[in-house]
């Protein structure tokens, strides 16, 4: 049977170099032009809608497509209007693209209504449709014999992985490391009256994160899981930038990779991106055997790369295409440091069209243009004096000082 373009005949395609599993959605961005004030009876005039798949599986998997990266998708659609459009947007990128999303006939497709007027901070309505019922089941792990790299992505928004402590999750990454790939998560903002935001997100990524190799969240997520009081500083309307204090992030890094990962990598917004990296030489080394690193390179390292700048024109799915940079080095091979700026210039592209995928050009681009000497947004997180070393593309390595 052939399960994301994987079948038994020598003459078929190579399988995958990565699978991205998880949340798949269709996103609709009404076009708005000033200030919006949603009020009972109130009509609100906007223009013209874009339209584009959303969730990880289509932001991320698209992403390292347009990259030229091999890619399998696994997620869940329903048999409607909405779910008919995210296959034949798919299948306008290729073909193969959607062998591996199952449509089910009793349950609606995932649709986000993304409500960004200029000047002001995205809100969204959304609703999890199939997503609500995907489990560790629906992965085909028989069909990831080959692959390298799996990522999974949005279990805030998947019910069934995070019930039971997250016992679904656990048991997903563990049976994909079985099949030799390594392993990446990322995760979502849980809406905090809801299940997602009432479970115990320490106690699922204590289980989890023993199996996953590259752990990908961002900032806001881990405050809302592990500080609530600075994550709820944050919903009061202060800057982001008032709690990315390097103390905070050297804490969550250790943390993180005492719970398991090997490498961390904490998305900061337009602060770019903090990476930390295991001194557990046992556990680096399963990491890097897996996608053939350097083993030296990537034991205990901590990195911040600053944002590149662009004209930014939309920011939604850019924390999932900074991700797929960043895999996306991870399968060249390269050493902490580069993979860090290819993640901050994916992501940098990303912002550079109102949707997440379309202004992501192919590898060879994105390298070009930071070997040109694309211009960086100055370091915004104070580092110990003496602590810190830039290269020439502005990646800044953390000397020792570790505060964690």
């Amino acid at each position: 049977m052939a399960v994301l373009g994987l079948q038994s005949s020598e003459a078929s395609p190579p399988p995958p170099d990565v699978v991205v599993a998880g949340h798949v959605s269709l996103d609709v961005f009404p076009t708005m032009y000033g200030p919006v004030a949603i009020a009972p009876g109130h009509l609100v005039a906007v223009g013209p809608a874009v339209v584009s798949t959303g969730g990880v599986v289509t932001n991320t998997g698209l992403a390292l497509h347009r990259l030229g990266v091999r890619v399998g998708l696994v997620g869940k659609v329903g048999a409607d209007l909405f779910g008919r459009a995210v296959l034949e947007s798919l299948t306008r990128h290729a073909g193969h693209l959607t062998s591996g999303i199952s449509v089910c006939e009793s349950e609606p497709t995932s649709y986000t209504i993304v409500i960004a007027p200029p000047g002001t901070d995205r809100c969204f309505l959304h609703c999890s449709g199939a997503n609500q019922t995907f489990s560790a089941a629906d992965v085909p792990y028989d069909a990831l014999m080959g692959v390298r790299l799996f990522h999974f992505g949005y279990p805030p928004l998947m019910p069934r992985m995070y019930a039971d402590g997250g016992a679904q999750l656990r048991e997903m990454f563990a049976r994909v490391l079985e099949t030799g790939a390594a392993t990446a998560l990322d995760l979502c903002m849980p809406d905090p009256d809801s299940d997602a935001g009432r479970a115990d997100w320490t106690q699922v990524l204590a289980h989890a994160l023993p199996f996953v190799d590259v752990f990908a969240p961002s900032l806001e997520e881990l405050l809302f899981m592990f500080d609530r009081p600075a994550y709820e500083r944050i919903d009061r309307g202060e800057a982001l930038g008032s709690v990315a204090d390097y103390a905070r992030l050297s804490r969550l890094g250790g943390r993180l990779t005492a719970m398991g990962a090997a490498v961390v990598a904490i998305k900061l917004g337009d602060r770019g991106l903090y990476l930390r990296t295991t001194s557990d030489p046992t556990r680096v080394r399963a990491f890097c055997e897996r996608l053939d690193l350097s083993i030296d390179a990537w034991l205990d390292r901590e990195i911040i790369s600053p944002c590149f700048a662009v004209n930014v024109k939309g920011t939604t799915g850019s924390g999932d295409t900074t991700v797929a940079g960043f895999l996306a080095a991870l399968l060249r091979g390269v050493n902490p440091g580069d993979a860090a700026a290819a993640a901050t210039a994916v992501g940098a592209c990303s912002v550079e069209a109102v949707d997440p995928t379309s202004a992501i050009p192919p590898w060879g681009q994105v390298a070009q243009r930071i070997a040109n000497g694309w211009s960086r947004h100055p370091l915004a997180i104070e580092l110990p004096p003496g602590s810190a070393e830039s290269d020439p593309t502005g990646t800044i390595t953390v000397k020792e000082h570790r505060l964690a």
